[in-house]
C-alpha cells in the first residue's frame, strides 16, 4: 500500500510539475524525415533524475513526430500515438486528445502534431486557456512551435524565424529554432538562473528506423544553479555529430569587416579575438545574451583577447563609433 501511494504521489507531482516550455516539432515530406527539438526548466536531476530528456516527443519514422507539454500526461502522450498510428490526421489527434484527456481537463494541455499524410505535411496544435503565460503556439506549413511559461511573445518567433531561415537538414533547422530561444528567461522560470532553460534535447527519425531508437538523437540537462547554458551544450554536441553549415547563423570561425570601419575575427584554432576599429570604437562581449557567466567592457585601444581559458557557448559581440553600432555572435567550442 505505502509503494501503490508512492507511485501515485510521483506521477502526480510530475504532472503538476513537468510544465515544458518551448519546442518544435517537424517534418520533411521532401526526405520523410520527422523531429523534434524543446527545452525546459525542470530541473530533471532533482525531480526526475530517471525520465528521458526528450520525454515529451514521441517520433513515428515516416509518420509524424507529436509532443506533449504543459502539465505533460504520458496517458494522453499514449493516446496521441494511438491516435495518429490508426490513421487520424493532426487535427483530428488534437480533437481526440481534448475530448479524452485522461484528467478531463484540457485547459492546461499544450500540443503539437506534425504528420506526413499522402506525402504531404499536415500541421495541427493546442494551447490550453489555463497554461501559465506567455503562452500560445505557431503553426507553418511543415512545423508546429508552441511555448509556456515564457518570458514574452517574441521567443516562440525568434524559432520561427530561425527555423525558416535556415538551409539544410531537418536537423539543421531544429537547432537553429533551438538557438532562436537562446536568451536568459526564455523560460522565465530560469531567468536568475542565468540561462535559457535546464534541459533541452533534439531528435529527428529517417523513415525506416525503428521506432524508439531515432537515428540522431542528442540531449542535455543542468541542475538548478550550475549556470550553464543547455543550449549552448547542446550546440557542440551538434557540432560533433551533424556536418551541416550553420555558420550563416551561429559561425564558429569568423572574419568580418563592415562599413571600412571595424573588423572583427575569431578563429576556433586560436581562441582569440581581433577587434581593429578607429580610436574611439567601443567594445563589449558577452557570454549569452545578458552578461551571462562572463561580460566584458574592452575600451578603446584594444585590440585582441585570449579566450582559452573562458567557458564553451555563445559570444556576442558589440561595436560602437560615435553613431555606429555593430554586433556579432560565434561559437566558442
Amino acid at each position: 500500500m505505502r509503494y501503490f501511494i508512492l507511485i501515485v504521489c510521483t506521477l502526480v507531482f510530475f504532472n503538476a510539475h513537468a510544465q515544458d516550455t518551448y519546442s518544435i516539432v517537424a517534418v520533411d515530406p521532401e526526405t520523410g524525415e520527422v523531429g523534434s527539438a524543446g527545452a525546459s526548466c525542470v530541473d530533471l536531476n532533482q525531480f526526475f533524475p530517471n525520465s528521458p530528456d526528450d520525454f515529451i516527443a514521441v517520433l513515428h519514422p515516416g509518420l509524424g513526430a507529436i509532443n506533449t507539454q504543459a502539465a505533460y500526461n504520458a496517458a494522453n502522450q499514449n493516446l496521441a500515438s494511438g491516435r495518429a498510428l490508426q490513421g487520424d490526421s493532426a487535427g483530428q489527434i488534437i480533437d481526440y486528445l481534448l475530448a479524452n484527456d485522461v484528467e478531463t481537463n484540457n485547459r492546461i494541455r499544450q500540443y503539437g502534431v506534425a504528420l506526413l499524410k499522402e506525402g504531404g505535411p499536415d500541421i495541427a496544435a493546442h494551447t490550453g486557456i489555463s497554461c501559465y503565460d506567455e503562452k500560445y503556439h505557431i503553426t507553418g506549413e511543415t512545423y508546429s512551435i508552441q511555448g509556456n511559461i515564457l518570458i514574452d511573445s517574441n521567443v516562440l518567433d525568434s524559432m520561427e524565424a530561425a527555423f525558416l531561415r535556415t538551409e539544410g537538414s531537418l536537423s539543421c533547422k531544429l537547432m537553429a529554432a533551438l538557438q532562436g530561444a537562446n536568451r536568459i528567461g526564455a523560460d522565465s522560470r530560469c531567468a536568475s538562473n542565468n540561462t535559457s532553460s535546464l534541459f533541452g534535447y533534439l531528435k529527428v527519425a529517417q523513415p525506416d528506423d525503428v521506432f524508439g531508437d531515432p537515428s540522431f538523437l542528442i540531449s542535455v540537462r543542468t541542475s538548478n544553479g550550475d549556470q550553464i547554458e543547455p543550449i549552448d551544450s547542446l550546440q557542440i554536441l551538434f557540432n560533433a555529430r551533424n556536418g551541416c553549415d550553420t555558420t550563416g547563423e551561429n559561425p564558429s570561425s569568423i572574419d568580418v569587416i563592415q562599413d571600412d570601419w571595424f573588423t572583427f575575427s575569431y578563429q576556433n584554432d586560436y581562441q582569440k579575438l581581433s577587434f581593429h576599429g578607429p580610436q574611439g570604437t567601443y567594445f563589449q562581449v558577452f557570454h549569452n545574451v545578458g552578461g551571462s557567466g562572463l561580460s566584458l567592457n574592452l575600451f578603446p585601444g584594444f585590440n585582441e583577447l585570449d579566450i582559452s581559458d573562458y567557458p564553451t557557448g555563445i559570444y556576442y559581440v558589440l561595436a560602437t563609433y560615435e553613431d555606429k553600432t555593430w554586433t556579432t555572435k560565434f561559437l566558442k567550442q
